[in-house]
């Protein structure tokens, strides 16, 4: 599998996301589309898993640690969302807001493990949110995609 393929496999969830606005019920539409446990999260979640184990997908950070990285920058083939893939174990991570939303596909690697309190599955935060992204229980890899691929990062604490 390369980046291109892996666009591919996220076309239908990429035309889904990028086709309406990022609100609580995309993640309501998200897992009843593509649950858990269906061809299309599954094959994606493999892939992620084959991706990194490649090294090309969360080529940030150390081993052991958080590792992280963009995989698809903002394109038209996705329709403007960019993708990033974190693999995070027992974490709070930094402030960060979402000035156009994020939406997340949840994959604990341990059985348990949540992120931001959603276990297996789709989680969206709406426009002008922020919060802490909070791996608990375990280690988890979050996919998660950002229309425009915009973030905004907190100012670091004293």
């Amino acid at each position: 599998m390369n980046v291109d393929q892996f666009k591919a496999l996220l076309k239908p969830v990429t035309d889904l996301v990028s086709s309406g606005a990022v609100e609580a019920t995309l993640a309501e539409e998200l897992n009843r589309r593509f649950p858990p446990g269906s061809e299309t999260f599954d094959a994606i979640e493999k892939a992620c898993h084959e991706a990194i184990a490649a090294g090309w997908m969360c080529a940030n950070g150390e081993p052991g640690g958080p590792r992280w990285g963009r995989v698809i920058e903002p394109c038209e083939e996705t329709g403007g969302l960019s993708v990033d893939v974190v693999d995070l174990t027992d974490l709070v991570g930094g402030l960060h807001s979402h000035p156009v939303g994020e939406v997340c596909m949840v994959m604990p690697i341990t059985p348990g493990a949540r992120f931001d309190g959603t276990d297996r599955g789709w989680c969206v935060f709406e426009p002008e949110t922020s919060h802490h992204p909070t791996v608990t229980n375990g280690r988890a890899l979050i996919l998660y995609m950002l229309p425009e691929g915009r973030i905004d990062f907190a100012e670091p604490r004293k």
